[in-house]
């Protein structure tokens, strides 16, 4: 990869056709120059051993006729078939690149693009975990084909609602994560809820017929010094808050350390306290 890497910074991007023109006029050039400065080097050698045939002005008239020529054309050609191949190279690198953080079923990005988008954010922003709510039950009663056009309708409205410097992408199974872009944080959490509210009132066509859903979310904000690691496990933490306390709702990162608080400081049993949360998400499900 390092050499692919030194190679497209040295000869250019031959995913564009026009590179590849630059490249055969450049080779063909250089075919030429290199040709007539050895012609210019080994012409007085050869006058000096008497085995010039012709003038030494015609000579050098001559040899760089031919030197443009056919050394000129036959570089170009040899270019040409070389950039060809480099082209279709560069198209195949791109597409398994493209294919490498890409989940197949949605269109979105996978998981290790994700995480590589999270690590380029610093601040004014937050991470939003999605789950879809009961999405084990679509798939034991309509079958698995309808969970997948569940997961394929579901990508389809994140893309179409989150744009801009936003990035969305599956995490795995019926998990999508957002990164969600705006300097006020009330106003990523209304644009949050306004895609919840969207999910809940889309009919989406499975076999036999069609079904309404529903999706839960925790929201951890992204800032400076904090590392990425904390900020996805906190948006993890509220998200499994948002299922113990019912679903079909957003919890922020606040909420869910304000929750944990009461619970903590009132002496409580019963409830979703980080316990109840880490014991709902494993043995009950989601």
């Amino acid at each position: 990869m390092k050499q692919w890497i030194s190679l497209r910074a040295e000869l250019g991007d031959f995913q564009r056709r026009r590179t590849i023109y630059f490249f055969a006029l450049k080779m063909s050039c250089t075919a030429i120059v290199l040709s007539v400065a050895i012609i210019l080097v080994m012409l007085p050698i050869v006058q000096w051993f008497g085995l010039l045939p012709l003038p030494m002005l015609d000579a050098i008239r001559l040899c760089i006729l031919l030197a443009s020529l056919v050394g000129g054309i036959v570089s170009a050609a040899l270019a040409l078939l070389a950039g060809h191949a480099i082209h279709k190279l560069a198209l195949s690198n791109a597409e398994f690149e493209r294919l490498s953080r890409t989940d197949m079923l949605s269109g979105l990005l996978n998981r290790r693009a994700f995480t590589e988008a999270m690590d380029a954010v610093q601040d004014n922003a937050s991470l939003v975990i999605f789950d879809v709510d009961r999405f084990k039950t679509i798939n034991d009663r309509y079958g698995h084909a309808s969970g997948d056009a569940v997961i394929v309708a579901v990508s389809q409205i994140f893309s179409s609602t989150f744009e801009g410097g936003d990035v969305v992408a599956r995490l795995g199974g019926e998990e999508f994560g957002v990164i969600v872009h705006g300097c006020d944080m009330a106003e990523r959490i209304a644009r949050i809820e306004d895609v919840k509210a969207l999910i809940a009132d889309h009919a989406i066509a499975v076999e036999g017929g069609a079904v309404k859903i529903t999706i839960s979310a925790g929201v951890a904000d992204i800032w400076g010094p904090r590392k990425k690691e904390a900020t996805y496990a906190a948006a993890d933490k509220a998200l499994y808050l948002a299922k113990a306390l019912g679903r079909n709702r957003i919890v922020h990162e606040s909420e869910w350390m304000n929750h944990a608080w009461h619970r903590c400081s009132t002496g409580e049993e019963r409830g979703a306290t980080p316990g109840h949360v880490e014991q709902y998400r494993y043995g009950n499900g989601i």
